[in-house]
């Protein structure tokens, strides 16, 4: 073939493939438009107010919607309106922004090594933070290394980062204290290639004080990770990008 000839044919190429990833972008994202709007009728009829539910990971349409708002919704409210999205045709696994789940895979495949890698992690070290603030302790920077690398081998896992404190001070403002430390725990995870749509952060305050601790001692401020399932990553007509 003569060079004359490769150059049209090359271009062309480039062009249909181009094509195919914006054609493959926009039914993906009608889709997920559709299911956007009978998501909405759904949490209607499920009475949740304020829950909404988002179809996009990092631009991209997803038939598996992370729930948001809803924070003053009871449990059986919340499992009502995950359950009325989850019901929907086409909808995948459902994920609260603050790390529960609904559907994705079975708790037999959960994998529990990373589980058992981070707690042995944090058995005799904690994650630490300076006074009053959720920056973090330039000393604990290498157990975040640590833990961001016993993370890694179960990478399409659900992660939920829990920031805990002690019962000193106004308990409000312990429960957004314990968000931002676990939100800067999430965040030094991203940097160290952890993928973010994985990170799940909340915060608890001091409800849930280490076993045999008073709910005032020190060593209650602490950050846990909970490996809450592994996601098969197969993708999807409207997750897959299309060609390159």
């Amino acid at each position: 073939m003569r060079t004359g000839h490769t150059i049209p044919l090359v271009a062309g190429a480039c062009l249909t493939a181009a094509m195919a990833v914006a054609a493959s972008h926009w039914g993906a994202a009608a889709i997920a438009q559709r299911l956007e709007a009978q998501s909405r009728q759904a949490l209607a009829s499920a009475n949740a107010p304020g829950v909404t539910a988002r179809f996009l990971i990092r631009q991209w349409p997803t038939r598996h919607p992370t729930l948001e708002g809803g924070e003053k919704l009871n449990e059986s409210a919340r499992t009502r309106a995950a359950v009325a999205v989850a019901a929907i045709p086409g909808v995948g696994g459902v994920h609260w922004a603050d790390g529960t789940s609904l559907g994705i895979v079975t708790p037999a495949t959960r994998p529990l090594h990373c589980q058992d890698d981070v707690d042995a992690l944090l058995h005799a070290r904690t994650i630490r933070f300076e006074e009053a603030s959720s920056a973090i302790d330039p000393r604990s920077l290498d157990l975040v290394n640590e833990v961001a690398t016993a993370l890694r081998p179960c990478l399409g896992s659900v992660i939920a980062i829990i920031g805990h404190t002690d019962s000193s001070g106004n308990e409000r403002r312990n429960i957004a204290l314990s968000r931002e430390r676990a939100e800067a725990v999430r965040e030094a995870l991203i940097e160290r290639g952890i993928p973010e749509e994985g990170l799940r952060a909340s915060g608890i305050g001091s409800s849930r004080p280490v076993n045999g601790l008073d709910s005032n001692d020190p060593a209650n401020r602490r950050i846990e990770f909970s490996v809450i399932e592994k996601v098969p990553l197969r993708p999807t007509p409207v997750d897959a990008p299309g060609p390159r």
